[in-house]
């Protein structure tokens, strides 16, 4: 019992040493990690700082320093440029005719085949003539009849005027023998109407082109009745040697070409074929219509081709183009270095340093490759491309044109097979493999 009680305190006392040590290394500890803590924010803090400088600095240097724009240039030359004005056009005919028949008959022969080329005056077709011959003929005989009658009259005049000379007859039988001249002269003269008329009855069963061109289709035969006054046709000539261009232009492009034509130029003409890459035929303005169109705001030329190759054909549509006037010694740019903002022309000037400008230009005229302008002098160098970066001052970066695509060499023929005189088993089918 003595032993218990000298224990007991000792053992108390080292149990609460341990839970004092405890809370002290628990309190070390979370101080430990509480400054581990604010070492790792501050170190975050830091690297974060620095990114975002780092970032900050690279935009204000790009900001600063832009990259160098690619682009290719031209320069603008000295030299002669044409002024068009372009206007879609109509192939017309100078002269379309229609026949129908003048009388009725039947159609005996037809001389002619679809699309022929006729000229002024070659037979076309036959109408059945006996009809019309035999009228003419009896209108022919009441002429000699009348004719007959006439001639005696004025005989027996002759011998009335006479015998009145020598009182032998009375004066109002010569009087009445006078107005019975008068009367078959007026029956002859109406026999002569009946021929005429007959006459041109019977050319018009012989039909011949009134003018030179082309026939159309067929569209009667042999052996058809055909009707005077019917609204039947027989063919259509169309005149193809010379033929015209109707185009209608703008108004606003009128004053210049009134001026050329006041002036006394013959103004020349080129038709272009519907993609405007091949000339069809060139020609001579002739003339233009004597007012505006109100609700299109363009007036009619009609332009003249000698078409030799038949290359227009009627009612055609073709891409006209008429030549005002020539520009010499203008400044010419590349096509491809005009810009527009709108309203207003201008150009992109590159300078020595390597940089740009806008340049203000005035447009006179253009075509695939060159522009005329003004505001410009020759000499300078332009850009060609690239628009889409450039500003005043901003740098550029001159790069060489894309290459023109070469055309690939043929191919080399391939050798022939050397022929054998064996004989052969049977014939090669396709494989490589022989049928037997």
């Amino acid at each position: 019992m003595a032993t218990d009680e000298r224990v007991g305190p000792q053992s108390g006392e080292s149990t609460v040493r341990t839970e004092e040590s405890v809370n002290e290394d628990f309190k070390r500890r979370r101080k430990l990690f509480w400054i581990v803590i604010g070492l790792l924010s501050i170190l975050l803090i830091f690297v974060l700082y620095r990114v975002l400088s780092a970032r900050a600095q690279a935009r204000a240097a790009a900001r600063a320093q832009p990259p160098a724009a690619a682009i290719t240039q031209g320069a603008s030359t000295s030299g002669d440029m044409n002024m068009y004005v372009s206007a879609l056009g109509t192939v017309t005919p100078t002269s379309t005719v229609t026949v129908y028949s003048q009388i009725t008959g039947q159609v005996m022969s037809v001389h002619y085949r679809e699309g022929q080329m006729v000229k002024k005056g070659d037979a076309l077709i036959e109408i059945d003539p006996r009809p019309y011959q035999s009228m003419l003929t009896q209108a022919e005989g009441a002429l000699e009849h009348d004719a007959g009658l006439l001639a005696q009259a004025r005989m027996d005049l002759q011998r009335y005027q006479a015998a009145y000379a020598r009182n032998a007859i009375a004066k109002q039988q010569l009087d009445d023998q006078e107005q019975a001249v008068v009367q078959y002269e007026g029956t002859v003269k109406a026999d002569q109407g009946t021929v005429a008329y007959d006459q041109v009855q019977l050319n018009y069963c012989h039909i011949v082109a009134p003018i030179s061109g082309r026939v159309g289709l067929r569209l009667v035969d042999p052996g058809n009745t055909v009707f005077s006054g019917s609204t039947s046709t027989f063919l259509v000539i169309t005149q193809l040697q010379p033929i015209t261009v109707v185009f209608n232009v703008s108004e606003d492009d009128l004053p210049q070409v009134q001026t050329q034509l006041t002036a006394g130029q013959k103004l020349h003409v080129d038709a272009f074929d519907r993609a405007a890459e091949k000339v069809l035929g060139s020609g001579e303005l002739i003339s233009l219509d004597n007012q505006v169109d109100t609700s299109t705001g363009t007036i009619k030329f009609r332009a003249e081709f000698p078409n030799k190759d038949l290359a227009l054909f009627p009612n055609q549509f073709v891409n006209a183009r008429l030549l005002v006037q020539t520009l010499h010694q203008v400044t010419l740019v590349p096509s491809a270095a005009v810009q527009r903002n709108g309203v207003n022309a201008f150009v992109y000037i590159v300078k020595s340093d390597d940089t740009v400008a806008v340049q203000p230009i005035t447009v006179l005229s253009s075509d695939e490759k060159n522009t005329a302008v003004t505001g410009l002098n020759a000499g300078v160098n332009l850009a060609t491309s690239g628009f889409d970066r450039l500003e005043n001052g901003v740098k550029v970066q001159i790069r060489a044109p894309p290459a023109a695509p070469t055309a690939a060499p043929a191919p080399a023929p391939a050798p022939a097979p050397a022929q054998s005189n064996a004989p052969q088993r049977g014939n090669s089918a396709p494989g490589g493999t022989t049928s037997p």
